[in-house]
C-alpha cells in the first residue's frame, strides 16, 4: 500500500481520495464504485428526499460494496430547512461512522453525530471558518479553494494560498477540495501538507455518476474558462456550468435595478438543475461544476480512474526525490 496517510489509516481506504458529496449525483452508484476502487465514496443525504429514504439509499449502498463509505449533511439556508437532525439520527442507526458535513452553523449536527464517535470531515472556504470548526471537534477539514464547484465562499482564495495557511495554522489534519482531477494534483496536495484529496467534478465524469451521458460529455469537452460565478450580489455565490441558463441568471443579476432575489430565482432552479442529469439537456437549468473540467478529457470507470491517481501520484512523487541530490554527490546528465 504506497500511501499511508492521516486519512487512509482513519478511513481504512487505499488511496487518499475522497468523492465529495453531491446534490442529485451522490447515490449508491457512484459511491460504491469509489469505495471499491480504493477511495471514500460519499452518499448525498439531501438528495434523498427524506430520512427513510437515506436509510434506504444507505442500505442499498451496502449491498454494492464491503468497504467504508460515508455520507454528505450539508446545512444550507431554506425557507423550508430539513429536518436535519433526523438524517443525522438515520446516519447513527445505520452505523455509517464517517460523514462530511458542509454549510451553516453545523454544530449541533455535529455534537449529535459525535455521540457515537463519527469521523467529521468539515468543509469549509476560509480559514476561519476552519478554526470554528476545529473547536466543535471535527476530525478532518476539507479545504475549499475558489476553484470548486458550488458554493465557493465570498474570499475568492484560491488553494494554492489556502491549503499553506491551513498547515500553518490549523491543528487537525486536512484533505484539499477544489482544483483536483489527477494523481500530479493528488501529490501537490500532499506536499502542501494536505493527508488527501476531495473531488467532485471528477466524479461527475466517470462510467458510474448517475447522470446523462450528455453531461459528462459537456464536462470533456469544456474548458477551465466554462464556468459562472451566480448570485454573488447575494453573498451566496455558487459556481456553476456556463451554460444558457447560468449566463441569464448573471445578465439579470448584473443589471437589475432592483436587486431582487425573485428575479433571478427562476433561472437558478435547482429542480430545473436536476432535470439536467435526467434529460441531457446542458441548457435546461443551473448545475455546478468547477474550474477542473478542463482538465478533464474522458470518461473513465471509478476503477480506472482512482487507479490512474495512485500509479501518477506515486510517480509524480519519485519524480520530485529525484530533483536534488545530496552533499557530496554528482548530478548526472541525461544528455
Amino acid at each position: 500500500m504506497p500511501f499511508n496517510t492521516e486519512l487512509t489509516r482513519a478511513l481504512g481506504i487505499r488511496v487518499p481520495v475522497v468523492q465529495g458529496g453531491m446534490q442529485w449525483v451522490g447515490y449508491a452508484e457512484l459511491a460504491s464504485a469509489v469505495s471499491n476502487a480504493g477511495g471514500l465514496g460519499i452518499l448525498t443525504a439531501l438528495t434523498q428526499p427524506t430520512p427513510e429514504d437515506l436509510r434506504k439509499e444507505i442500505r442499498r449502498c451496502r449491498t454494492m460494496t464491503k468497504f467504508p463509505f460515508g455520507v454528505n449533511l450539508t446545512l444550507l439556508p431554506a425557507m423550508v430547512p430539513p429536518d436535519y437532525a433526523a438524517y443525522a439520527q438515520v446516519i447513527i442507526d445505520e452505523g455509517i461512522r464517517i460523514v462530511e458535513t458542509a454549510g451553516n452553523s453545523p454544530g449541533p449536527v455535529i455534537k449529535q453525530l459525535k455521540t457515537v464517535n463519527t469521523i467529521i470531515l468539515h468543509k469549509c472556504t476560509t480559514i476561519r471558518h476552519a478554526q470554528s470548526a476545529v473547536k466543535l471537534g471535527v476530525d478532518f477539514l476539507s479545504i475549499d479553494g475558489f476553484e470548486c464547484a458550488g458554493h465557493v465562499g465570498e474570499t475568492d482564495i484560491t488553494n494554492l494560498i489556502l491549503l499553506s495557511r491551513a498547515r500553518q495554522s490549523l491543528g487537525v489534519p486536512f484533505i484539499a477540495s477544489g482544483g483536483f482531477a489527477d494523481g500530479q494534483g493528488l501529490a501537490a496536495a500532499l506536499a502542501l501538507g494536505a493527508c488527501g484529496i476531495n473531488m467532485g467534478t471528477r466524479f461527475m465524469c466517470t462510467v458510474e455518476a448517475p447522470i446523462h451521458q450528455n453531461i459528462k460529455q459537456a464536462i470533456v469537452d469544456a474548458q477551465e474558462t466554462d464556468t459562472e460565478l451566480v448570485l454573488r450580489r447575494w453573498k451566496n455565490t455558487s459556481r456553476l456550468f456556463a451554460n444558457k441558463a447560468a449566463k441569464d441568471a448573471v445578465k439579470i443579476e448584473k443589471e437589475s435595478a432592483t436587486g431582487k432575489f425573485e428575479e433571478v430565482a427562476p433561472y437558478v432552479s435547482g429542480k430545473r438543475g436536476r432535470q439536467v442529469f435526467i434529460n441531457g439537456d446542458k441548457d435546461f437549468g443551473v448545475w455546478t461544476a468547477g474550474q477542473v473540467i478542463g482538465l478533464i478529457h474522458d470518461i473513465p470507470t471509478c476503477e480506472e480512474l482512482v487507479s490512474r491517481i495512485e500509479t501518477e501520484a506515486v510517480g509524480a512523487m519519485k519524480q520530485s526525490q529525484n530533483l536534488f541530490i545530496e552533499d557530496g554527490q554528482v548530478a548526472k546528465s541525461k544528455l
